[in-house]
């Protein structure tokens, strides 16, 4: 089974957010009786809520999508829409995150 590159993205993400120390995070699943527009990876970085929409080079984030996260920015969460060429910058903050 091939796995395609959103996934392979997605993967990297989990691994890295495994490495970190005082995390914890969860891969949400959305089926048919979920709400739609939940970012894809949802966890908590040393105390604070975080929630990713990871998306491969050609992907787009919905309006709903993009909406969700503004509003959990707005909220204090730490919340991204994360494209492979970002991967470097979400490291960096979430090591951040982990040091305050």
């Amino acid at each position: 089974m091939t796995v395609g590159p959103e996934k392979q993205f997605e993967n990297e993400i989990k691994k890295f957010l495994d490495k970190l120390p005082k995390t914890w995070y969860f891969k949400f699943w959305a089926g048919p009786y979920s709400k739609s527009g939940i970012p894809d990876i949802i966890g908590v970085v040393n105390g604070r809520f975080i929630a990713l929409e990871v998306k491969a080079d050609s992907g787009r984030a919905s309006e709903l999508q993009k909406r969700n996260i503004r509003l959990i920015e707005q909220c204090g969460g730490f919340a991204r829409i994360v494209y492979p060429k970002d991967f470097e910058r979400l490291k960096k903050e979430l090591m951040e995150l982990c040091e305050s």
